[in-house]
């Protein structure tokens, strides 16, 4: 499940410390959502986690720089698989904080990619341990962990360059690739033709979805080549409480699946050997893409079908849309029709 905009400061924080939950506070009504359903979470965490630098509400406001208690990392990791970087609030405490922030969602277990510059090429894709289930031949089913690359775009004071885009060709030629940039008007219900043009070429460089969390409402979503990209998912957990523009969002539920079932002798080992390397993959910057090219491993044959599950953070706190918020929020994404533009291997649920 890809969620949209995730952020545990200024009113959120106020929230929180005002309850008897404290730090559990902004996650105590996720488990509607059925966490055990799904392997991994992932969302774009807006906010440094910095120690011992306690703004108030009205300071992030104020400057609109923000930070995190990284108190809350405890609770978030029962929830969160992985946070992307990359956007324009998680340098807010330069790049000390960055590095610090780092130091934390590893040190909490969660995984994380991406930086809020663009240019540093290096840390725009990112090999994560997914976690899966494996069925076997026994009918019995076990774990997992399968390589994937998450690539990170954080476009909003600077447009990324060719060459950053270009990254992604590399690991989509061996692994399933997902693109979440971070860009674009906030608070519009549709992307302008310089963020379709850039989605557009994350495709073209081997993307299998782009799916974005920054303009703080749902956006449209279309099928490109006959691939996923979801130009805003909205606000996921955020404090903005305006109106239901801000305060709904579309949670991307991504199912991706290898069956096996006709596999020859040599592509089940080769299965296997992406299974053995799944777990190496969990440490970032670590050498996944270069050890399966020293292997030999070739790309598995993955579909992919495609959900949204509609979220609500209204009265504060996340919870699962009503059926009337989340057919407005279907309504807003145009998902029947980009559903209907998907073309093998992707498809909608």
């Amino acid at each position: 499940m890809f969620f949209g905009n995730t952020y545990f400061g200024r009113h959120i924080n106020e929230w929180s410390q005002a309850s008897p939950l404290r730090y559990a506070y902004p996650f105590s009504r996720l488990n509607e959502f059925n966490r055990k359903r799904y392997d991994a979470w992932f969302t774009g965490l807006e906010c440094p986690t910095v120690a011992g630098l306690n703004l108030t509400a009205a300071q992030e406001e104020a400057t609109l720089t923000f930070n995190c208690n990284p108190a809350y990392l405890k609770e978030a990791a029962h929830w969160f698989t992985a946070f992307s970087l990359a956007n324009n609030h998680s340098g807010n405490q330069g790049d000390p904080g960055v590095e610090e922030t780092r130091r934390r969602l590893g040190s909490a277990g969660i995984q994380y990619w991406g930086d809020p510059d663009p240019r540093r090429l290096n840390d725009i894709c990112e090999v994560v341990a997914l976690p899966v289930k494996v069925r076997m031949t026994d009918h019995t089913t076990t774990t997992g962990s399968l390589p994937i690359a998450l690539c990170g775009y954080a476009w909003v004071f600077r447009i990324p360059s060719p060459e950053s885009v270009a990254l992604m060709t590399k690991y989509a030629a061996l692994m399933p690739t997902i693109a979440m940039p971070h860009g674009g008007t906030e608070y519009d219900p549709k992307p302008d033709q310089l963020k379709t043009n850039l989605y557009h070429s994350m495709i073209d460089a081997g993307a299998d979805a782009v799916i974005d969390d920054h303009p703080h409402w749902v956006q449209t979503s279309e099928a490109y080549k006959g691939r996923l990209i979801v130009y805003g998912m909205g606000n996921f957990l955020f404090d903005q409480q305006h109106d239901p523009e801000r305060t709904r969002s579309a949670g991307i539920n991504v199912r991706l699946d290898v069956d096996a079932t006709h596999y020859s002798a040599a592509e089940r080992a080769n299965l296997q050997r992406w299974l053995k390397l799944g777990p190496t993959c969990a440490t970032y910057h670590d050498d996944c893409l270069a050890s399966a090219r020293s292997e030999g491993l070739t790309k598995l044959k993955v579909t992919y079908r495609f959900g949204v599950v509609g979220t609500d953070d209204s009265d504060r706190i996340t919870r699962p849309a009503s059926q009337e918020l989340q057919q407005s929020i279907l309504q807003r994404l145009n998902w029947a029709a980009t559903i209907a533009g998907l073309r093998a291997p992707y498809s909608g649920r």
